[in-house]
């Protein structure tokens, strides 16, 4: 029961507590994300994992050691606003949550680099149609 009492304060508290296998999985996802964001939104942990937004929730590494982190082995790497994705391969699961799509790696060699950060791309310009529409809305209210 302990364990769900646990506060990561930085990724590398994270990676230091995450078997091994975990640990390069999450760090190789967590760069291939930091670099395909090129510089837009911010990252920080939330819900103990790296967790990536701009003017809404990007995008979420959740490895299966993590608490809570509903897969039983591997690493979930799982998009907020999947279900507005095209996401025209289908490179995403579904699963029961009608929003976060999602894809749980095992080894880092599954990871399809041009796949994942065409998806990354494509939810960050979504994300910046999130803060169109609530400039255009404000100025409207004005």
């Amino acid at each position: 029961m302990a364990q769900a009492q646990i506060k990561f304060q930085s990724p590398v508290e994270l990676f230091g507590f995450l078997p091994r296998d975990e640990a390069l999985l999450t760090d190789v996802l967590r760069q291939i994300t930091i670099e395909t964001l090129n510089g837009y939104g911010k990252e920080k942990l939330s819900y103990n994992v790296p967790f990536f937004y701009g003017n809404r929730s990007i995008c979420l590494i959740f490895p299966a050691s993590v608490p809570r982190s509903g897969i039983k082995s591997g690493v979930l790497f799982g998009f907020w606003y999947g279900n507005r994705l095209k996401d025209e391969s289908n490179y995403l699961t579904h699963g029961t949550n009608k929003q976060i799509f999602y894809k749980v790696y095992q080894s880092v060699d599954e990871i399809d680099i041009p796949a994942l950060a065409g998806l990354i791309k494509e939810a960050v310009e979504l994300d910046k149609s999130f803060y169109e529409k609530i400039f255009i809305k404000k100025k409207w209210e004005k």
